[in-house]
């Protein structure tokens, strides 16, 4: 228990750090028995989860006047939108009153029946949500009433996975612990995930979405669980479009009848968290290690080492790797078959009998497309080389971490500056000379210079000029890197960490 107690109050309190906690539950002082210290740690620990209750989850409100305008709730990396509560109406003469006459702000007991519900089926589980009136399907209450959305939101810690379609998503926690869903999408919601190779045409409906409980019946409480990303599993919400799941979720311990606890009455408690009906040594406490390991689940989801894509080899599907914080280090993948189970649907037994089936050298391929990049996003097509296995259906299985680094872009014709600290020294984890999107280094390029977005290559080049050294400059041109794309603008792109020697 010290070690995680000492964990998370370095975590949120870096001043405090190990030594503290350590200082006072290893080395407590000789007039204090062992079971006051036992005590006192468990109180610190508790304490600890009343800050972060009270300063880690604190509530966001949007407030939008104007109807059919754009209401976005949003929430930073590695955390996900909870709505709490939502008021379509009015309820005080004060708010989104600007223009409005007395009448129009009289009535202060307006609401539409349900709104939370919808903003909570619309909103959580996303980073970011943007909605407007026109939700509530021209259900309006208190006609003559100028009304305002409000929407009343947390940021919950979870994990966020996107899966492009055709592809399996891979939901796990470490040991001991279980998924809890906190939102699932299928569709599209933007033109940037999920177009590798994809015509525009399948690209351009963004408002094609629909959110779905089915990843919450399949994963919920389980340790792990693999669910496929296809119309045959959520349906088909926009016919032609090329669709992905989006899950958001968080691992905690089991939490037992006996251990549901009211955090927020928890903490209006006195600190001494134990019975006052014995004696002071004897003086017992009232919650269960168990508990307290189930409340620190609930609050702090465990960090995933390993993350998993697996990608059915077919002429429509995309596999994507993403890290929300740091950069994509590839640790393993087959190009093959290993099992009867995985992307079998709709297949024969003779397709799926050969399960000793891998490709040589598919790791390398995948490391030099997807290492020391923020997202990946390639065809399995691009990995093969040759048919390991003819007549057997195929798949891509990639096992990667996300590992800090330092990440930053340098257009074409400026020069890239990779420096340290003193005593350490420079390690690149991947760069990439080329072009992956419209926006970046764009300003005022002419269209014809920035519509390749498939002008990419990975180069060796940065990691030999520059690791093992304090310091040091690349000029981003084609001169060191090759045109990979004549006439379109590129730039540099560069993940590394610095090392102490």
């Amino acid at each position: 228990m010290t070690h995680l107690l000492s964990g998370w109050i370095s975590a949120s309190y870096p001043s405090w750090g190990y030594d503290v906690v350590n200082f006072l539950c290893f080395y407590p002082p000789k007039s204090e028995s062992s079971n006051t210290m036992i005590f006192f740690c468990t109180t610190l620990f508790l304490a600890s989860i009343c800050l972060l209750v009270h300063e880690g989850f604190s509530k966001e409100t949007v407030t939008t006047c104007a109807e059919n305008t754009v209401h976005r709730l949003s929430c930073d990396l590695d955390s996900v939108i909870k709505v709490e509560t939502a008021l379509y109406g009015r309820e005080d003469n004060v708010t989104c009153t600007e223009g409005k006459s007395p009448a129009e702000v009289s009535t202060t007991d307006c609401s539409l029946a349900g709104a939370a519900d919808v903003v909570k089926k619309r909103c959580n589980g996303k980073k970011v949500c943007e909605l407007s009136t026109e939700v509530f399907g021209g259900s309006v209450p208190c006609r003559g009433t100028a009304k305002y959305l409000k929407t009343t939101y947390t940021c919950l810690p979870a994990f966020h996975r996107v899966t492009c379609e055709h592809s399996l998503s891979y939901l796990h926690c470490d040991e001991g612990q279980v998924i809890v869903i906190y939102g699932a999408d299928y569709g599209r919601r933007d033109q940037i995930t999920c177009v590798y190779e994809r015509p525009a045409s399948q690209i351009q409906n963004t408002a094609c979405y629909s959110p779905t409980s089915k990843v919450a019946e399949s994963c919920q409480e389980k340790n792990s669980c693999i669910i496929k990303a296809s119309n045959s599993e959520f349906g088909d919400p926009c016919v032609g479009v090329y669709k992905y799941l989006e899950v958001a979720y968080a691992c905690q311990y089991p939490v037992t009848p006996d251990d549901q606890v009211d955090m927020s009455q928890l903490c209006k408690v006195s600190p001494l968290f134990y019975s006052s009906s014995k004696p002071h040594k004897e003086r017992s406490l009232v919650l269960s290690s168990a508990l307290l390991l189930a409340t620190a689940g609930l609050l702090m989801p465990s960090v995933a080492v390993t993350e998993r894509a697996i990608t059915c080899d077919d002429s429509s599907s995309i596999q994507r790797l993403s890290c929300d914080n740091g950069v994509i280090d590839v640790q393993s993948a087959l190009y093959g078959r290993t099992d009867r189970q995985i992307c079998s649907e709709g297949r024969s037994p003779q397709q799926l009998a050969n399960t000793k089936c891998s490709q040589e050298g598919s790791v390398a391929l995948v490391k030099s497309r997807c290492d020391g990049k923020t997202i990946c996003e390639f065809s399995p097509s691009d990995i093969r080389i040759i048919d390991p296995c003819n007549g057997i259906v195929k798949y891509l299985d990639t096992n990667y971490t996300c590992v800090p680094a330092i990440h930053f872009v340098t257009c074409e014709h400026s020069y890239a500056t990779l420096h340290c600290e003193h005593g350490q020294v420079i390690f690149v984890y991947g760069a990439d000379y080329g072009r992956r999107d419209h926006t970046t280094c764009s300003y005022r390029r002419p269209a014809s210079q920035t519509e390749n977005v498939y002008c990419s290559n990975p180069t060796r080049n940065v990691a030999e000029i520059c690791n093992g050294k304090n310091s040091c400059t690349v000029r981003a041109s084609n001169s060191v890197f090759g045109d990979p794309c004549a006439g379109t603008f590129k730039y540099l792109e560069v993940a590394y960490t610095c090392e102490y020697l």
